[in-house]
C-alpha cells in the first residue's frame, strides 16, 4: 500500500516448531556459515533500526531452506516472534491478485487488454484504460492511499465502490499508457474486476485458486480476521522515539490493494511457485514479469504486480509492501532457484528490503561456487594452524609450500596468535584468474582488529596463494 518506491524495484539449522521441521527437506541446503552471515544481517539490521521484530523466510534450489523469526512479536507484554507469527504483507498481496486475474485469463474469461469498460463502464474513461494498465500502475487513476500514515477519513471503515466513486470517477492525472505512477486505486478496480467475473469475494477465490492448492494455510484476509495476540503486532514511532502501538486502517481500505497477512513461510512457499511456475502457463507467467512499455516505447521496471530489474547479472522481481505498522519485501531471482520473504511490524522500517538485498547476493554466490563453504571451513583451519606456526602442506600448490618458508610460519604466530580467535571470519569476493578460483575473506577480532585474507585454488584444490595483510 504505502510503499516507496525504491523498495519495489523492481531453518535455522535447529527449527524452533517442529512443523516447519517437518517439511524441510531432509538435507541441510544453507552451510553453516551461510546460516550464520544470515542471522548476523537479520540482528544487526533490527539492532541498528530499532525495529522490534523480523520474520524471514529463505528459498535457495527452489526449496525452503531457512525460516526464522527475530525480536520481540509484541512489546506489552514482551512476546519473542516465530515463524508461526502472521504480520501484514501490505501491497506484496499485489502480486496475488495479479496473478488471480491472469488466472481468469487463463480460463478465457478476459484478456489483458480487455478495457475496463467491460466489466466496471462507469469509471473514468473506461473504455481507454486496459486491464494491463491497471497491473502495471499505468491508468491515470489517481491513488487513494499515498500517504505514509493512517489519516483520519481512514479510520473508518469504507466499501470498495466507495473508494471507486471517490477516486476512479475524477479525472485521471495522466492519459492511460503514458506514465508510470504507483496507485492502490488500480487494485481495488481490479479486485471489483475479478469479484464481477467470479461472482465471488476476491479472497474466496484467491483461497480457491491460489492459496488452497500451495497449501498457503497461514493466509487471512484483514478485513475478516484481524491480526490477533498469536500474531505480530504493529508499531510506529516518530523520529527517533519509542515505538508506540499502531491503530489499523478502518475495514475496507486494504481490500485487493493490500489486505493479506501471513507467516514469512508461506510467502516463500508463492515464492517457490513462480520459480517453479506452478499455477500459471508459461506465456501467461512471462505477461506477469515481463516489464510494461509506455505508449511512446519507454521501458518500465514494473510489470504485473511485481518490480523487476537485473542484480548483478540475475534478473529479480521484487515488491515490497508497507501499511500501518509493517513493511514487508519479497524478492526473487528467476533462473537462480533463490528467494527471500522479509516481515517487519515498525512503520518505515527499512529492515525487510536491506535484509532480503544482503541475504540474496550471498545465495547466488553459493550457488555460482558451490565449493564455497567448504574451502571457507578450509580456511578457517589454516589460519588456526598458522597461529600456531603449523601449515599442512599436502593441500598447497608447489608455489605456495614454497611460499611458506620457516621465516614466514614464525611471523604467522608471533603476529596472529595474539589476536585470538577470530570474531568474524567473512567471505567477501569470489571470483576467476590465472586459470585459478579467487576468494577474498574479512577476519575481525575481539581487540578491533581487522585483516583480509586471499586465497587462490588450482583446479585440482590446492591452495596457491594464502595471503593475510
Amino acid at each position: 500500500m504505502r510503499d516507496r518506491f525504491c523498495t519495489l524495484f523492481l531453518t535455522v539449522a535447529f527449527l524452533v516448531s517442529a512443523h516447519l521441521r517437518a517439511q524441510l527437506p531432509p538435507a541441510q541446503l544453507l552451510s553453516p556459515s551461510m546460516i550464520e552471515q544470515i542471522d548476523g544481517i537479520a540482528t544487526k539490521a533490527l539492532a541498528d533500526s530499532g525495529t522490534p521484530s523480523l520474520s524471514i523466510a529463505v528459498v535457495k534450489d527452489e526449496k525452503i531452506a531457512y525460516v526464522k523469526a527475530y525480536g520481540n512479536a509484541r512489546l506489552a507484554p514482551l512476546t519473542p516472534a516465530t515463524p508461526e507469527m502472521r504480520y501484514s504483507t501490505g501491497s506484496v498481496s499485489k502480486q496475488f491478485m495479479a496473478c488471480a486475474i491472469l488466472l481468469l485469463a487463463q480460463e478465457g474469461k478476459l484478456s489483458l487488454d480487455d478495457p475496463v469498460s467491460r466489466f466496471l463502464p462507469s469509471l473514468t474513461r473506461a473504455r481507454e484504460i486496459t486491464i494491463r494498465e491497471l497491473l502495471s500502475h499505468t491508468s491515470g487513476y489517481q491513488d487513494y492511499y499515498p500517504l505514509d500514515y493512517v489519516a483520519p477519513f481512514m479510520q473508518q471503515p469504507v466499501t470498495a465502490e466507495e473508494i471507486l466513486t471517490r477516486w476512479a470517477r475524477k479525472p485521471l492525472d495522466f492519459d492511460p499508457g503514458t506514465k508510470w505512477q504507483y496507485s492502490n486505486t488500480n487494485y481495488v478496480v481490479a479486485g471489483r474486476v475479478l469479484e464481477t467475473i467470479a461472482g465471488e469475494p476476491f479472497f474466496a477465490f484467491l483461497q480457491q485458486r491460489i492459496f488452497g492448492p500451495l497449501g498457503m494455510a497461514s493466509v487471512i484476509d484483514l478485513d475478516e480476521q484481524p491480526l490477533g495476540a498469536a500474531d505480530a503486532a504493529g508499531y510506529t514511532r516518530f523520529g527517533l522515539g519509542p515505538a508506540r502501538p499502531v491503530a489499523p486502517e478502518g475495514r475496507g481500505w486494504l481490500f485487493a490493494a493490500g489486505e493479506l497477512a501471513m507467516t514469512a513461510r508461506d510467502l516463500a512457499v508463492w515464492d517457490q511457485s513462480l520459480l517453479e511456475g506452478k499455477l500459471l502457463q508459461p506465456a501467461l507467467l512471462d505477461a506477469m514479469i515481463t516489464p510494461v512499455r509506455l505508449k511512446n516505447g519507454a521501458p518500465q521496471g514494473y510489470a504485473l504486480g511485481v518490480g523487476v530489474s537485473n542484480a548483478a547479472g540475475y534478473p529479480k522481481l521484487s515488491h515490497g509492501g508497507a501499511v500501518s505498522g509493517f513493511v514487508s519485501d519479497n524478492v526473487v531471482w528467476l533462473g537462480e532457484g533463490a528467494a527471500v520473504a522479509a516481515l517487519t511490524n515498525m512503520d518505515g522500517s527499512r529492515v525487510a528490503a536491506s535484509v532480503a538485498n544482503q541475504i540474496g547476493p550471498l545465495l547466488l554466490a553459493e550457488k555460482q561456487d558451490p565449493q564455497a563453504a567448504a574451502q571457507l571451513d578450509q580456511a578457517r583451519r589454516v589460519f588456526s594452524g598458522l597461529q600456531e606456526g603449523k601449515i599442512e602442506r599436502s593441500i598447497l600448490s608447489p608455489d605456495a609450500d614454497a611460499y611458506f618458508t620457516t621465516q614466514v610460519l614464525t611471523d604467522a604466530a608471533s603476529s596472529l596468535k595474539p589476536l585470538g580467535a577470530p570474531t568474524s571470519f567473512e567471505p567477501v569476493a569470489f571470483g576467476m584468474r590465472g586459470g585459478m578460483s579467487f576468494r577474498g575473506f574479512n577476519l575481525k577480532f575481539a581487540a578491533g582488529k581487522s585483516l583480509e585474507l586471499t586465497t587462490f585454488y588450482t583446479p585440482d584444490g590446492k591452495i596457491a596463494e594464502y595471503l593475510i595483510q
